[in-house]
């Protein structure tokens, strides 16, 4: 497996922090081997944060941030404490430098704090133990290094190592919801935006899922549900749709049969269903002159029907009846500053690592702007979001009554 083809998103992301004059630098380049970062006498010489991915054994494939140093003013700012959260939206494992002759002031713990709220694994590193003898017995969370005589940053590669696995097993896409023999029925319509002689990803990775589970899948464009749940002569476990076409898949399902879309599955498997959920209620609150962040994670070429460009912007403006201001982003870019807009309302994300996704769902969250995604504002619209999240029912009891009661 080559350095290039493991994509940033599955990488292990390592955040370093810490004062200017604790040696951050000098500890980033002794666990990585290299001179990643510039070292100087000079205060903050590093402003931005610097990324670079590397294999860093014994975990592999990584990505290293290292953070610009902190004054020792002792208080973050608020400009300050902003970047660093934007950082540790990207960070799985948060490992924290700090002078051994000083210890932890206000400053590292206001960082500890802001690891703690992220729910982000993270060490704090005693550097320069080479002037201060290290304790019989550090810490749990402690780790005393020399950059300067490379004392303890084996010990700290394994610490970061195994904070960097994680128990819990791989989120299934659709695995968890069936069982093997389970027909499950696909409906996915091939329209220009369809790629030539393929299925789109998400339609790829349900197919492998529901094989996974040694159930039974049955792809059917359309028009042609209604006789082939006729013929079946097996009642399917569930029906999933492409979102362009829930409306029709709904009413042609009869209501015995669960029914979701690969939107919502995929927002499930990327983390993001939740928050979209609760995010979709902003609709009924939109009023003229709202602005609407429409944000796509691939960067394919547009069709004149595009969805995220052309339907969703119809469907809004036809559903709330106010003049919307709408924005489109795609790809990788994705405005760090989301307080201008009333709702960011994101594709399914199939092309972006989970950690992406979870990225820009946190700067939402963050900034308290409501995010949702492709396929629920569409269910919800439709008024058949109940219907679509009915395969978890814990969700359907957040969803405040919206507009599924009028149908």
């Amino acid at each position: 497996m080559g350095m290039n083809s493991t994509p940033a998103g599955e990488r292990v992301h390592i955040g370093f922090f810490g004062r200017r004059n604790a040696g951050k630098s000098s500890v980033v380049n002794a666990v990585t081997g290299q001179e990643l970062a510039v070292v100087s006498d000079t205060k903050g010489t590093t402003t931005d944060p610097v990324y670079k991915t590397m294999e860093l054994l014994p975990m592999g494939p990584v990505m290293i941030i290292d953070t610009p140093g902190f004054d020792d003013e002792g208080e973050l700012g608020q400009l300050r404490i902003k970047k660093t959260r934007q950082v540790l939206n990207k960070t799985d494992v948060a490992v924290l430098v700090v002078d051994a002759s000083e210890g932890i002031g206000s400053c590292e713990q206001q960082l500890i704090d802001l690891f703690t709220e992220k729910e982000i694994p993270y060490l704090i590193v005693m550097n320069k133990s080479d002037v201060i003898a290290a304790p019989a017995e550090a810490k749990p969370q402690e780790v005393w290094v020399s950059a300067l005589t490379g004392a303890g940053i084996y010990e700290l590669k394994e610490r970061i190592a195994g904070l960097s696995v994680t128990d819990q097993p791989k989120q299934k896409l659709v695995g968890d919801l069936i069982h093997p023999g389970d027909f499950v029925l696909l409906v996915t319509p091939i329209d220009k935006a369809a790629p030539k002689g393929r299925l789109i990803l998400p339609q790829q990775q349900t197919i492998r899922d529901i094989l996974d589970t040694d159930a039974t899948a049955i792809v059917v464009k359309e028009n042609g549900l209604a006789d082939t749940l006729a013929s079946l002569g097996k009642k399917p476990s569930m029906v999933i749709t492409d979102s362009q076409v829930f409306a029709k898949v709904s009413a042609e399902t009869p209501e015995n049969i669960p029914l979701t879309s690969f939107s919502i599955l995929m927002a499930r498997y990327k983390g993001l269903l939740e928050t979209a959920v609760k995010g979709v209620a902003a609709v009924e609150q939109l009023k003229d002159g709202d602005r609407i962040l429409i944000a796509e994670g691939c960067t394919h070429h547009r069709q004149c029907n595009d969805i995220g460009t052309v339907k969703i912007p119809n469907w809004l403006r036809k559903y709330t009846g106010v003049e919307l201001k709408i924005d489109t982003c795609s790809g990788t870019e994705f405005p760090e500053d989301l307080s201008p807009y009333a709702l960011v309302i994101h594709c399914g994300g199939c092309m972006l690592g989970e950690r992406e996704v979870r990225y820009r769902m946190k700067c939402a969250i963050d900034q308290g702007v409501p995010i949702t995604n492709y396929g629920i504002v569409i269910a919800y619209m439709q008024g058949i979001l109940k219907r679509s999240i009915a395969i978890f029912p814990s969700l359907v009891a957040s969803l405040d009554g919206g507009n599924d009661d009028a149908q």
